[in-house]
């Protein structure tokens, strides 16, 4: 199939709003689609008679109304046109006789040019929709059958990381606040009700180390940054006993930053043990929100003074000269502490209700529109009082999607920041114990996201023990790469709903122990851990209690007080209530467990799979999965070319999938599966349900009409007839009166009933 010239289709502009218009020389009177006359900005005029239109359905309507003297642009010239309003999908505007009759139109066939006439006589031409340029597209089925017999298929993809810069007049609510948003510090910050303290334990005397050795380049950008904090007033002259050495780190967009070595100084500090809070703490208070907006103060830590006393500790030594800080430097040790500190007691009042904050990142999230206005208000206004400024560059307003603290929040849940895994996915092979924990310590951030992630780090964890030898075999190696490949691939996690209950699916093996929280058929969070020595001799029923009260003990904060319902492959957990006889260790564990309102129910092995319920993040790899699917062998290449952004739904699978899972007749047909086989029907290892290999569509007129639309009027599907749309389709796809259900689609469909020829002899 290749790309034509169409004529009586195109895209015009209707009272300055772009339309898609069909040209329709059978349609004596001309109309516009209810949904599109809606941003009209036309009064509905009653008629002087009752129009009788009929419809392809075979139906006749009465219109008493319709919008007069709309501005139909072709070619930059508006024509006045007369619109009825008739219910359409395919189409937000028909063009019929009496446009074209009064607007003389001629049509140019070979050409393919619809000539039109103005009111003054003006020859304007209009040329439909064309393509490019012969390329050649065919159908998913066409695709379907091709991958079958084994060809090869290339998916490609290309994104855009540019930005588009925003004006601060533009942004709702913070176009109000430009004060708060000042290009610099406007110098030494006000006196606030706490001040930075270094306390060194006693006895210690004054610590000063020689300044480093620096580069020509290293030394020039040493002298112009000494003399932005000595004009802002951050730093002064010092006469102090103290100094520590001065060296530059290479920020990401190429320049120096400089940084104060204060390691010396920090180990004979008395530490500061105000408490940061815990991550995924802030994101469960996020949970129905849907618009959010960040702040970042600008140089935040320098928005907070140095007790006077103290200023002499934070002195250090350069090749120009001793200077000491008069406000916070980066690089002390108790320095984010007694920040979260200050921001803790700005913002003391609305924390949790619609702001979290992390240290100098103010996140502020809201269920409307309406509410977020108000919120955004209260907390620049508090900004503003306070005397505390952000860096409008740095921050980011109204969105439905943002990233924060390395994980991107929606109101579908919380999701992995594929810029923040970047360096995890480039990280090379480990050579030593140290990159290990290094890299451990890196991906462990986020192993709420990935199923059994002790499990898959388990070989090259234990060359991390005390006398262990290194030697990175296979196994180390195959866990490495999957590690990596899951964090790619790792899904939203809901966010959890008070008052609702919980699921549970809990598993153990010699390896570890895994389970899943999840609400509402969602996984909030995976958790897993390695058997201790002494639980590796635990026979398997303790093993898989165990794994009970570990998701018990590791998610107390959310089932206390909760119903839970807890899954296990092992069905003699099922029983443990009115088990008779129980070893020490179990009882034990059976005073805990009454602490909780749970329920424990017996999950087959096979059964017990969460991936449904995942929203995948990744688009690559939800494509690859589709295609995977199809029995397509796959390769994957990258070029690294960014150019523009490419977008996707969920797949139809996954549409499918989710639909089976809430449909009473699959549910009915899955649960007889398990109990032995069903004639025609089988379970595939993804979890869809098959009628003779092909997938089965549950009674869902939204999800079957979607996969008719695909096949029948999608840009590559060309409207077929119902009987080769019904071959086709028969091939992937099953469900009750399938073919009826074509044919009638086809019957309705507005496209083939004004442009496909009748082929039946004349009676």
């Amino acid at each position: 199939m290749y790309l034509t010239w169409c004529i009586n289709v195109g895209t015009l502009k209707i009272n300055g709003r772009c339309a898609r218009i069909l040209i329709d020389t059978g349609a004596q009177r001309s109309f516009v689609s209810e949904a599109f006359a809606e941003g009209l900005d036309v009064p509905l005029t009653p008629m002087t008679q009752t129009l009788l239109v009929s419809t392809p359905l075979g139906d006749d309507v009465e219109r008493n109304h319709y919008y007069p003297s709309c501005e139909v642009e072709v070619t930059g010239r508006p024509l006045t046109c007369d619109f009825v309003p008739l219910s359409m999908l395919e189409f937000d505007a028909i063009l019929g006789m009496d446009w074209l009759e009064k607007h003389h139109a001629r049509v140019d066939c070979y050409t393919k040019v619809l000539e039109l006439e103005d009111d003054q006589g003006n020859t304007l031409c209009f040329e439909g929709d064309r393509g490019k340029s012969n390329a050649c597209i065919i159908s998913v089925m066409r695709a379907r059958k091709m991958m079958r017999k084994g060809c090869h298929a290339y998916l490609a993809y290309v994104v855009d990381d540019t930005k588009k810069e925003v004006d601060i007049k533009d942004v709702r609510v913070v176009c109000k606040y430009p004060d708060v948003f000042p290009k610099d510090l406007p110098g030494l910050p006000p006196d606030r009700e706490i001040e930075f303290v270094i306390e060194v334990e006693p006895g210690t005397k004054p610590i000063s180390i020689p300044p480093y050795r620096m580069a020509p380049a290293e030394l020039q950008e040493l002298k112009v940054q000494l003399q932005e904090l000595l004009d802002n007033g951050f730093i002064r002259p010092s006469h102090s006993p103290w100094g520590a050495p001065v060296l530059f780190v290479k920020k990401k967009d190429g320049t120096l930053r400089m940084c104060i070595d204060y390691r010396q100084l920090n180990k004979v500090t008395i530490k500061n043990r105000y408490p940061l809070p815990r991550i995924d703490d802030l994101f469960d208070q996020l949970r129905g929100a849907i618009v959010f907006s960040k702040i970042d103060l600008r140089s935040g830590y320098h928005q907070l003074k140095i007790k006077e006393s103290d200023i002499p500790k934070s002195a250090f030594r350069t090749r120009y000269g001793h200077y000491e800080f008069l406000v916070m430097s980066f690089g002390l040790t108790n320095a984010p502490a007694a920040f979260m500190d200050l921001m803790n007691r700005v913002f003391s009042e609305y924390l949790d209700q619609f702001v979290i904050v992390f240290i100098d990142d103010i996140l502020i999230y809201s269920k409307s529109e309406e509410e977020h206005e108000h919120h955004l208000g209260l907390i620049l206004d508090r900004l503003r009082e306070k005397q505390l400024f952000a860096k409008f560059s740095k921050c980011e307003f109204w969105l439905k999607e943002i990233g924060f603290l390395g994980h991107v929040i929606s109101g579908s849940g919380v999701a992995v920041d594929n810029a923040k895994i970047k360096a995890i996915m480039d990280w090379e092979r480990p050579k030593n114990v140290k990159e290990i924990r290094s890299f451990l310590g890196l991906a462990g951030y986020y192993r709420k996201f990935v199923e059994k992630f002790s499990v898959l780090a388990s070989p090259f964890t234990k060359l991390t023990k005390k006398g262990a030898k290194f030697i990175w075999d296979d196994k180390c190696e195959k866990g490495f790469l999957e590690l990596k490949k899951r964090l790619t691939e790792a899904p939203v996690l809901t966010l959890p709903i008070q008052g609702i209950g919980y699921d549970i699916y809990s598993d153990a093996s010699i390896q570890g122990l895994g389970c899943v929280l999840m609400q509402n058929g969602k996984v909030i969070a995976y958790a897993s851990r390695q058997l201790r020595k002494h639980e590796v001799n635990y026979p398997t029923h303790d093993l898989e209690l165990g794994a009970v009260v570990f998701a018990l003990k590791i998610w107390r904060h959310y089932l206390y007080g909760e119903t839970c319902h807890i899954f296990t492959d092992h069905k003699s957990l099922k029983y443990v209530f009115t088990q008779k006889e129980l070893n020490m260790r179990q009882r034990r564990w059976m005073e805990l467990i009454k602490d909780y309102d749970l329920i424990i129910d017996y999950h087959p092995g096979k059964a017990n799979v969460v991936a449904d319920a995942l929203s995948r993040k990744n688009t690559t790899g939800t494509l690859l999965t589709c295609l995977q699917a199809l029995r397509a062998r796959v390769e994957v290449s990258t070029c690294g070319a960014l150019i523009a952004r490419f977008e996707v739904r969920p797949t139809l699978l996954g549409e499918i999938s989710r639909s089976q899972a809430m449909d009473e007749e699959c549910q009915k047909i899955c649960e007889r599966i398990l109990e032995g086989p069903v004639e025609n029907f089988r379970v595939r290892d993804d979890g869809l349900l098959l009628f003779k290999d092909r997938v089965c569509i549950p009674r869902n007129e939204e999800l079957q009409k979607s996969i008719l639309e695909e096949a029948h009027s999608s840009a590559y599907a060309m409207h077929p007839g119902g009987t080769k749309m019904y071959r086709d389709l028969k091939e992937s796809y099953w469900w009750s009166g399938m073919k009826r259900d074509i044919a009638e689609y086809v019957s309705r469909c507005l496209t083939c009933q004004q442009v496909k020829a009748e082929h039946q002899h004349p009676a």
